[in-house]
């Protein structure tokens, strides 16, 4: 699996040594995995509070929108800067410095006491949160073999989808407790600065800081990216995004990810008041939005697993669109249930499930197996930085928005919108497939 070069000839390394980088391989994988989740702790967080910061505060969904939308714009340019510097600066230093900067602004919120104060401290808190995934993307990259990209990047998806999960119920459980908004933030952190010292002494950035000048497999011979930066070994970040741009493929997985993450960013912010503002209670309310990401992970899962087996030509994009299909008819089920005067909570859960279910597997392909197809190992970090930088501009969007909407027209109005975005991603997937294709018939 891992090679060294001598005289430009590939060296097949010694059992002991693949040994040695497969354990290193694995231990990394797992941090990152963990770590990401982690990340979650002390940003998932927010949306939990949401219903306490009301209550305590008397905040409006308007009111909250703002810290939610604002922090996300952070977010936004913080992807844009960081994704590109994890290029530069290598994946493992920048997903340590933002885990390091989350729990330091989680605990600051925790003190604040003012709407404008808590816009700012998040805002802080989202920056160096927008570090995780383009580390992440640039040490699985360096790690893995690309004929293996939808398989380990479903798999350590699988963090933020279950990170969501664990932070929903955390916060839930802390809630049932009797813990005040306080302890949303602050227990988070302390559990987040554990990770943070065993992800420090538990990963490595690259084969190479292991046994030096080792490589995975394919680095040389393998599967390539589809993205050309002209043979250079370590490109420049200018050489990297002047490639990206000229390939439509990736003009195209900009749109889709804007669509995406709007959708995925509406329902991950606001189920929780949500669910609150039809009738079920706070701790309540907090603990069942967990159905939303939980069964996100399987979806995330099984797509990734699908399309490294399955998929024609590379073309994970086909089995997208089906999926994003009957995310449209899930949400237009919501949006009609949550109009009635007496809500079915179980089936409006129901839907809720089905739509994590079928929105983050593809959500999750566009800054994970996607990125890597494209942008390879090289330019992963530049290319999930944009990419993601890009779909939080639509996130900022739906976190103001959707609270707006809420207040003036009611829920139900929402999800209708909302049911039209979708539709609109389904359209953007297929043109996706369409190009994948295209790209195939030209290669043969």
């Amino acid at each position: 699996m891992f090679y060294t070069l001598e005289n430009n000839q590939e060296k097949q390394l010694s059992d002991a040594d693949n040994q040695r980088l497969f354990r290193w391989q694995l231990s990394t994988f797992w941090v990152l995995l963990v770590g990401y989740a982690g990340y979650y702790l002390c940003r998932g967080n927010l949306s939990a509070a949401f219903p306490l910061l009301a209550e305590g505060f008397g905040f409006s969904n308007t009111q909250l929108g703002l810290i939610a939308s604002i922090s996300e714009i952070a977010y936004a340019c913080g992807k844009f800067i960081n994704g590109p510097l994890a290029d530069k600066i290598g994946g493992r230093r920048i997903f340590l410095i933002g885990m390091a900067g989350a729990i330091v602004w989680n605990i600051v919120f925790s003190l604040s006491a003012s709407l404008a104060m808590f816009i700012a401290i998040w805002c802080c808190c989202r920056y160096f949160l927008s570090m995780g995934w383009g580390g992440l993307a640039k040490t699985i990259g360096s790690w893995y073999p690309s004929d293996r990209n939808g398989t380990v990047m479903g798999f350590i998806s699988i963090s933020f989808q279950f990170g969501g999960v664990i932070a929903t119920l955390f916060a839930g459980f802390l809630v049932l407790q009797g813990v005040g908004w306080q302890g949303l933030f602050v227990y988070p952190a302390l559990v987040l600065s554990g990770i943070w010292i065993w992800s420090y002494f538990s990963s490595r950035s690259n084969p190479a800081s292991v046994i030096p000048g080792a490589m995975v497999g394919d680095d040389k011979l393998g599967k390539k990216q589809l993205a050309d930066y002209g043979g250079e070994t370590k490109p420049e970040i200018k050489t990297i995004l002047k490639s990206l741009f000229r390939m439509s493929i990736f003009r195209q997985l900009l749109l889709f990810s804007f669509l995406t993450t709007l959708l995925r960013s509406a329902f991950f912010i606001w189920t929780p008041k949500f669910l609150f503002d039809i009738g079920l209670g706070a701790s309540s309310a907090i603990l069942n939005s967990a159905v939303f990401p939980l069964l996100g992970v399987l979806g995330t899962v099984l797509l990734g697993w699908y399309t490294d087996h399955y998929a024609r030509n590379g073309d994970r994009a086909r089995m997208m669109w089906m999926m994003l299909l009957c995310l449209v008819f899930c949400i237009l089920a919501i949006a009609m249930l949550s109009a009635l005067p007496e809500p079915d909570f179980d089936l409006i859960l129901v839907f809720l499930g089905a739509s994590g279910f079928f929105l983050l597997g593809p959500y999750s392909m566009s800054s994970g197996a996607l990125t890597l197809d494209i942008a390879g190992a090289k330019g992963a970090g530049s290319c999930t930085g944009i990419i993601d930088g890009l779909g939080y501009v639509g996130g900022a969007i739906a976190a103001f928005s959707a609270g707006v909407m809420a207040d003036y027209l009611g829920w139900s109005q929402v999800f209708l919108v909302l049911s039209g975005i979708a539709t609109i991603s389904v359209l953007s997937a297929y043109s996706m497939s369409r190009q994948f294709q295209k790209i195939a018939a030209q290669g043969k």
